[in-house]
């Protein structure tokens, strides 16, 4: 059997949590969507990380935890390293006081605020592009949840992915009281696919691990070519759509 020169997104981080503990599927797709990261994706949107993607998020993982760059600052860098058609993986970057100087200047809190993934009402609002009181209807709804520290009530990466998707359905008129159907959708499909891992979770060894974070990556993706398909099936249907 031939073996696969990749790896999916359940397997790298199975690869890599024992070195970065708090890393999760969630941060990894959100370094995603802020353009540190570009896998490849087969023709059913699985991700297909490379042994050069691997050391990428290896990379922007230890610039976050040893020099605490925040994602704009690691953005400039790896743009700048692309440029000189050199690499990042296994290297630091030149003189980062100076990266960190440069351009950070005039960068606001909210960008910042993105490094640690650790972002305050206001900062999560901000980075969203809608209002704390929207974020405080998001939370009354249950689509998002803070953590606690000290005083304050903090958010991280993945709170921001959907603080920017409702800002998406804001533009359309859809208000956080019509999101709930989407969090009832999700709890009800995730408690589904715990069943399907939880047999694997039980054997208890890394190994197992990664084969069920690796399954559950190819689930939700099977997840949402389904949804899609449905929901242009019931379209057409319902509104005549071609």
């Amino acid at each position: 059997m031939a073996t696969r020169d990749h790896l999916s997104i359940g397997e790298v981080l199975a690869l890599l949590q024992e070195d970065f503990p708090d890393l999760t599927i969630s941060k990894i797709r959100f370094l995603e969507s802020e353009g540190l990261l570009e896998p490849e994706r087969t023709p059913s949107g699985y991700r297909k990380f490379y042994p050069d993607d691997v050391e990428r998020l290896r990379w922007i993982l230890v610039q976050q935890r040893e020099h605490f760059l925040p994602l704009k600052v690691i953005k400039t860098k790896l743009e700048e390293v692309q440029g000189e058609g050199g690499r990042t993986a296994g290297s630091e970057p030149a003189s980062t006081e100076g990266v960190v100087h440069a351009t950070t200047a005039g960068v606001d809190g909210a960008d910042l605020g993105l490094a640690g993934a650790s972002l305050t009402v206001e900062e999560l609002a901000g980075a969203a592009g809608i209002s704390p009181e929207d974020i405080g209807e998001l939370e009354r709804f249950g689509l998002l949840v803070g953590r606690s520290v000290g005083p304050d009530v903090l958010y991280d990466e993945g709170a921001l992915i959907i603080a920017r998707l409702a800002a998406g359905f804001r533009r359309h008129g859809v208000e956080p009281r019509h999101l709930r159907m989407y969090k009832v959708t999700a709890d009800r499909e995730a408690g589904f696919l715990e069943q399907i891992v939880t047999p694997i979770l039980k054997q208890r060894n890394p190994a197992a691990r990664g084969r069920a974070l690796a399954m559950i990556d190819d689930l939700l993706a099977l997840g949402a070519e389904l949804r899609a398909a449905m929901l242009e099936q019931a379209l057409r249907d319902n509104l005549g759509r071609h």
